[in-house]
């Protein structure tokens, strides 16, 4: 089970999580059995957080219960003048790969990317999400979420962009807004902070529940440490939870990846290692990508596709090609296909609808790239060699 935190157990400074006392015993989530296994985190070590359900991540990377590892990926590439129906056509075109898994169902989560609550282009649009919602109207009777962990108040980030507009029209699929801030229920993994020593983090547990099907909502942008943010970005930095609004001390885990260049791709590929066994499918709109200084302050670029797989590497990698970035440069995806999350090697991957070369448009990077782009070379502050 998923713990409900206390929050008055967090303490700040080093960064530590100290427990004074048990944790509660959190109870299932809504629609869900929520069995993961939610660890305590004591004086920055983690105990428990084992992931629990369908699938699972074998040593080797290896995954189980999705899909085949090594095999080939299907991931379909539209482009329209329509957003909403972009995104409904380019989900329809993978229909396939969706129903098996969907059916199995007790809900759907909806993650879109708000990493702002206020700039439009940094989020995800409403439209959008109406495009999902479209496509899932004749196919599932279930409830569906839309849910997110912003960087900032993400019921504020919901009623600025409409999402509130889109739970009510939708009242008959049984729309509803979760904010994951506010839902306070985690489950817990260790990463590595800046000197290499394991930190713990805490995710939302609304994203391990393996009764859910959870697509993800994602947008082309470019970003100012990775390089890139599509699938894997939106799902791995909008899973660790921050303070609710109005909550003291302050306190925000998502700070935890932003330790360092190789740090952050590393924690984030195995935060998405974690995660991947619960991805059902994504999408991402890029009617209007960002370039330049994203994730949330760059210039919009009319791409006008979406991009949808039940791999989330490989819609990722389709994605990259569209926005004419080197593969290469972008290091979590590069380690999420080389250790079996899902396929990297565009060669292997069935495109279906429009040709990769035919959309590919090249985005204008953050300024920093150079600076963001030293995660590849050597390290030259190891300490000496012993033994």
């Amino acid at each position: 089970m998923p713990n409900d935190f206390s929050r008055r157990l967090f303490l700040g400074g080093s960064g530590a999580l100290l427990a004074q006392g048990l944790f509660a015993k959190a109870q299932p989530l809504p629609y869900g059995r929520g069995s993961e296994a939610g660890g305590s985190v004591t004086g920055g070590s983690v105990t428990g957080g084992a992931v629990t359900g369908s699938g699972a991540v074998s040593g080797s990377g290896s995954v189980t219960g999705g899909s085949v590892t090594g095999s080939g990926a299907a991931v379909s590439l539209i482009k329209g003048d329509d957003r909403r129906k972009n995104v409904h056509d380019a989900l329809e075109a993978i229909d396939d790969q969706i129903r098996p898994a969907l059916r199995h169902k007790k809900y759907v989560v909806i993650k879109p990317n708000n990493v702002s609550t206020v700039n439009p282009l940094a989020a995800t649009n409403a439209e959008a999400l109406l495009g999902i919602l479209d496509y899932l109207a004749p196919r599932f009777k279930g409830p569906v979420m839309i849910a997110e962990a912003s960087a900032g108040e993400t019921m504020q980030g919901f009623e600025n962009f409409h999402y509130d507009r889109v739970a009510a029209e939708r009242r008959a699929q049984h729309v509803s807004l979760v904010d994951l801030h506010q839902e306070a229920r985690y489950v817990t993994m260790p990463l590595i902070d800046f000197d290499i020593h394991p930190a713990p983090v805490r995710l939302a547990a609304r994203l391990f529940d393996p009764d859910a099907f959870i697509i993800c909502s994602a947008i082309l942008k470019t970003h100012n440490t990775v390089v890139a943010t599509l699938s894997v970005k939106n799902m791995v930095l909008g899973a660790p939870l921050h303070s609710a609004p109005k909550e003291t001390p302050r306190w925000n885990d998502k700070r935890r990846y932003h330790t360092g260049l190789r740090q952050t791709h590393y924690n984030m590929f195995l935060t998405a290692q974690k995660m991947r066994p619960f991805w059902g499918a994504t999408v991402i709109d890029g009617f209007e990508g960002m370039e330049g200084n994203g994730p949330a302050s760059g210039t919009p670029v009319p791409s006008r596709v979406a991009i949808a797989s039940t791999d989330y590497i490989a819609a990722d990698r389709v994605g990259v090609e569209a926005m004419g970035i080197d593969p290469k440069w972008i290091g979590y995806l590069n380690f999420c296909g080389q250790f079996g999350l899902g396929q990297f090697d565009l060669d292997k991957i069935e495109v279906r609808g429009e040709k990769v070369d035919a959309v590919r448009r090249k985005y204008q990077l953050h300024k920093d790239i150079e600076r963001e782009l030293l995660w590849m070379g050597p390290m030259t502050d190891l300490p000496p060699k012993l033994g």
